[in-house]
């Protein structure tokens, strides 16, 4: 133990100084340090925007802060239960005596901590129904225009313009985005409502159906696609929406809430358009199916001709009494006529016999004494 003298003389410190000099002290011994750890006490971010909470392992905790603009930029959000490990600078808080770190950076720790966020983030958009299937849209059987979302310098779209040539060559639109880093989220989710957003009719064709599409990687490569904003830009897609991102065995976000999930971009694009080859042989089926019931059909009425025909009399049977009528007024015509003229010529005689010349003289007398009788009437 130390005399008293040498206590005495012992430099004298205020809180404030003290408190000041072990600031320095942490900040110059430690500066910038990565910390893994549990987040623990995170109730949200502060009225301030401010972020506050702990991280802890079996042992220990140490209190942590994120600035309002810095957790604003940041890809992956503090959660309850992640573990993390963060970026940041080592530093004391005076006001309550204790060591924080400032976060400037924050990643998940490892596979398990991503697969933990995301099938908590699937539970959080299922119970929105985002991935109900009453919401899913059919796909055009055969689109004229074909939107792609995706990088446009990777093995991915020419994968599916080699595709698309060999089955069916269709109008393909690319909207180029980043598969993957900083960004690449915002970016997908904009390329789908920028599909979207394009009018009817417009100068720019609008697509049929939207292939987003990512080649294999990791579960990091990958989370792009399991960000909350790409995932709901895919359920607000009015346009029928494939998702393709990774291989078979990759799952993300982006595939339940999509129309059609391909297990390869490869196979996205088989899922939009039919084999051309494979319509002309169905449509030369159909064609000869065709001809072939018109055949039957047309040989078919035929046959009901004939049973009909065979049903019917003869047209000699028909014919047979108004023939045998017509010979026998035919051959009763001359009695007939002669009858008649007979007959008009009795007549002819009767009345001839009424017009003599003492008839006339007669009825002239009389209309001569008519005619005397006015005359004299009408002179007085």
């Amino acid at each position: 133990m130390p005399p008293a003298e040498q206590l005495l003389n012992a430099p004298e410190f205020t809180v404030s100084e003290l408190s000041q000099s072990l600031k320095r002290t942490v900040e110059d011994a430690f500066g910038h340090v990565r910390v893994r750890g549990e987040i623990s006490g995170f109730r949200g971010a502060h009225s301030s925007g401010h972020c506050y909470f702990a991280l802890k392992d079996e042992s220990a905790k140490i209190e942590a802060v994120i600035w309002k603009g810095v957790h604003g930029r940041m890809r992956f959000k503090p959660q309850e239960g992640l573990e993390v490990i963060a970026t940041g600078k080592l530093t004391t808080y005076p006001g309550s005596s204790k060591y924080q770190i400032v976060i400037e950076a924050l990643e998940p720790a490892g596979i398990g901590a991503l697969m933990a966020l995301m099938e908590e983030r699937k539970k959080k958009l299922a119970a929105e129904g985002l991935f109900d299937e009453a919401r899913k849209q059919l796909l055009p059987w055969l689109p004229e225009v074909i939107g792609v979302v995706t990088s446009p310098t990777g093995a991915v779209i020419r994968d599916i313009l080699h595709r698309l040539e060999d089955r069916f060559p269709r109008h393909v639109l690319v909207w180029p985005v980043k598969v993957q880093g900083e960004g690449s989220a915002e970016q997908v989710a904009a390329a789908i409502r920028g599909f979207n957003a394009l009018p009817e009719g417009g100068k720019i064709p609008r697509p049929d159906v939207l292939i987003v599409a990512r080649g294999g990687g990791s579960l990091e490569d990958l989370w792009s696609f399991n960000e909350e904003i790409v995932v709901r830009a895919a359920a607000e897609s009015m346009i029928p929406l494939i998702s393709a991102v990774g291989h078979e065995t990759d799952i993300t976000l982006i595939d339940f809430v999509a129309d059609k999930r391909a297990p390869t971009p490869t196979a996205a694009a088989e899922m939009a358009v039919p084999v051309r080859s494979d319509l002309f042989v169905e449509v030369a089926d159909l064609a000869r199916r065709t001809r072939a019931y018109w055949q039957r059909a047309h040989e078919s009425r035929r046959s009901e001709l004939r049973a009909a025909a065979r049903a019917l009399p003869a047209a000699g049977d028909l014919l047979a009494i108004p023939r045998q009528r017509l010979d026998s007024a035919g051959a009763s015509l001359p009695r007939g006529l002669k009858a008649n003229t007979h007959a008009h010529f009795r007549r002819f005689t009767a009345a001839s016999a009424k017009l003599t010349l003492r008839v006339l003289h007669g009825q002239i007398s009389q209309a001569d004494h008519r005619l005397t009788v006015c005359g004299e009437r009408l002179r007085p």
